[in-house]
């Protein structure tokens, strides 16, 4: 990358990595199927076409100096769980502001048993871990503010895209999901020891397995455009600190996360659902979030308050 125009020997590549021309045969082959465009051969050289969209962290740590995510970028090409590592890390002891990103999950979770599809270099698997002073009733507003800090992160590469946000975790475009967050914590019951804040974002994929296609949808699908991973994660770290220095630092910013991820969702008012929590189900419609965060919706019964349900539109 620091010669990415200049042609360089698989020789001399060979000897600045104490390794055989083989070897970096077999490296090369192994970066194109990652997506890195390497032109060239063994007998003429190699050169960098493009650099490549990977989430590299010597790529990513300049656009995030000054935040808490610059030193700790932890980078995999294939990773069960971008969230398992860091819930792992975080309980070894790992620096608040670990990031742990991938460029392929073979075993993507989302909430509960939901799985993530993780298409290879398409996509942002990314886990951080946190270990705010609060309480662990505050964590749902450090979810709905991840939220808050990938729509943000859209809107500054493309402000015409309409982003809705689906109470608590979900964002969509064109009533398709694009992106999931996933927050797991360790905690005692009154202190927070860590959070690990996972989200899932599809960028350039062009299709989806027929399981996912009529509910997926990807920022590539919807603006008919490639867009830059790595310009996108920069943004979205940025955003994601902002919005939890927010919540740590301000007296009144549980109330105005509540408020703006209100103002940016289609979901938290006037929405008919369905309701599936615990085994049951009930039908009714949204009628905003309460103090702590969590959905009230109004059914012929009264108002229902939706603690960890999956909601539906009906």
């Amino acid at each position: 990358m620091e010669h990415a125009t200049v042609v360089v020997s698989g020789t001399k590549i060979a000897q600045e990595i104490s390794s055989s021309r083989s070897e970096v045969w077999r490296l090369i082959q192994q970066l194109r199927g990652l997506g890195v465009d390497v032109a060239g051969h063994p007998a003429t050289g190699y050169r960098l076409r493009s650099v490549p969209d990977l989430l590299l962290p010597e790529i990513l740590r300049p656009m995030l100096r000054g935040t808490i995510f610059a030193q700790q970028l932890h980078h995999s090409y294939k990773i069960g769980s971008t969230n398992n590592a860091a819930m792992a890390a975080a309980a070894e002891g790992a620096a608040e502001g670990s990031v742990f990103l991938a460029e392929e999950q073979t075993a993507g979770r989302g909430r509960g048993v939901n799985s993530w599809h993780s298409e290879r270099s398409s996509g942002i698997y990314c886990s951080a871990v946190l270990r705010p002073a609060l309480p662990p009733s505050e964590v749902l507003a450090l979810s709905l503010a991840a939220g808050l800090a990938v729509h943000a992160a859209i809107q500054v590469i493309d402000s015409r895209i309409t982003v809705d946000l689906k109470w608590p975790n979900d964002l969509l475009i064109g009533g398709k999901k694009f992106c999931g967050i996933l927050t797991e914590m360790n905690a005692e019951v009154t202190r927070v020891r860590y959070v690990v804040v996972g989200i899932g974002l599809n960028v350039n994929q062009a299709s989806f397995p027929k399981e996912f296609a009529e509910e997926a949808t990807s920022l590539r699908l919807a603006t008919g455009s490639e867009w830059s991973r790595v310009e996108l994660a920069g943004v979205l770290l940025k955003s994601l600190g902002r919005e939890y220095r927010y919540l740590l630092e301000q007296t009144n910013a549980r109330a105005s996360i509540l408020r703006r991820f209100a103002e940016r969702s289609s979901w938290v008012r006037g929405k008919s659902v369905r309701i599936e929590e615990n085994g049951a189900s009930f039908e009714g419609t949204t009628e905003g979030l309460d103090s702590r965060g969590f959905l009230n919706v109004r059914t012929p019964n009264g108002v229902q308050t939706v603690l960890s349900g999956t909601v539906r539109e009906q």
